[in-house]
């Protein structure tokens, strides 16, 4: 197994709708660099256009690669995985993932280097998994961002490939959506995540209720978030308001999961990645609610866009389908 020993490094690109990524891991998945550079949206909007944001991040990606040398000390980066799309399904499409594939690309082409082409999504899942520490199997896991609710399940059916069949989720809003809508109405501005939560963090009590719209495990946000709307209208506390959207988020997840049929999942066990799940108050709302098997969380810093995912997938696809099948 002498080539299996040989040290490498494998890299992870990811360009999604509202951050830059680059990340890079060592052949025993170690974390060696990880930087991000978040697209600048102006104050006041709830976006920006994938043109903008494409423009971003070819500006972003040579500069979080610019110091990568003093971190590496010499290894050979031989592997690289970049996201090439939202979710691994058939037409799904963002521009802004061209420019992490056509990066990856380059890279590979030019280098010689190993390439795995890989999905947003799964870069979420190999984080979670990796942040938490746990083995391959099959997991139930929650994708909450402002991109994507859904509830998946998942299998490492090899080691760094995914096979993931989509359940249930949101049918309209995403979380994050509905948390940035609200926030942006509020004034706290864009992406309104964390400034949400602080506000939260203020309320004296838990008497504000919002709709839960969940049937089966599908679930719908807007109703929910128009009568946040209205109510902030009516002058209701905001932090009171901000901790009932969180408690909404939550309890529609935890209904919508404890609806799975038994029949139609292999395990109980749930894994929670994507940024709303940094969120302490829904994070631990998850815990009382959900009825299924363990609940594991991508830990805060893995939880929000990232490439680490991505840099463990290429290790770990690299390591078993070339480096292990030479010997």
């Amino acid at each position: 197994m002498k080539k299996n020993a040989e040290q490498y490094l494998a890299l992870g690109l990811d360009t999604s709708a509202y951050t830059t990524s680059l990340a890079i891991v060592d052949q025993d998945e170690r974390l060696i660099y990880d930087r991000r550079m978040p697209l600048p949206v102006k104050e006041g909007s709830l976006g920006l256009r994938q043109s903008e944001a494409v423009f971003a991040h070819l500006s972003n990606l040579p500069a979080l690669f610019e110091d990568h040398e003093s971190f590496i000390k010499g290894k050979a980066i031989t592997a690289v995985a970049a996201a090439v799309k939202p979710r691994p399904v058939k037409g799904s499409y963002m521009p802004v993932f061209k420019v992490s594939e056509a990066f990856g690309l380059f890279l590979a082409r030019t280098m010689g280097l190993f390439y795995l082409p890989s999905s947003h999504q799964e870069g979420h899942v190999q984080a979670g998994l990796w942040s938490a520490n746990l083995p391959a199997g099959d997991y139930i896991v929650l994708h909450l961002s402002g991109g994507t609710t859904e509830i998946i399940i998942a299998k490492e059916h090899k080691p760094g490939v995914f096979k993931l069949s989509l359940r249930g989720g949101s049918v309209d809003l995403n979380a994050g959506q509905f948390i940035d809508r609200l926030g942006v109405a509020m004034g706290l501005g864009f992406p309104a995540g964390p400034a949400l939560e602080k506000l939260a963090a203020k309320a004296v009590s838990e008497d504000v209720n919002l709709p839960l719209a969940v049937k089966g495990s599908e679930i719908s946000f807007s109703g929910p978030a128009s009568h946040a709307e209205r109510l902030f209208k009516q002058g209701i506390s905001r932090a009171e308001l901000a901790r009932a959207v969180e408690k909404c988020i939550a309890d529609s997840l935890s209904a919508a999961v404890n609806n799975l049929p038994a029949d139609a999942i292999i395990s109980r066990d749930v894994l929670a990645v994507g940024g709303v799940t940094a969120n302490s108050y829904i994070r631990k709302r998850l815990n009382e609610k959900l009825s299924a098997g363990a609940l594991y969380f991508a830990r805060p810093e893995y939880a929000a866009d990232n490439a680490v995912g991505l840099a463990v997938q290429a290790a770990r696809v690299f390591k078993y389908e070339v480096m292990i099948a030479k010997d």
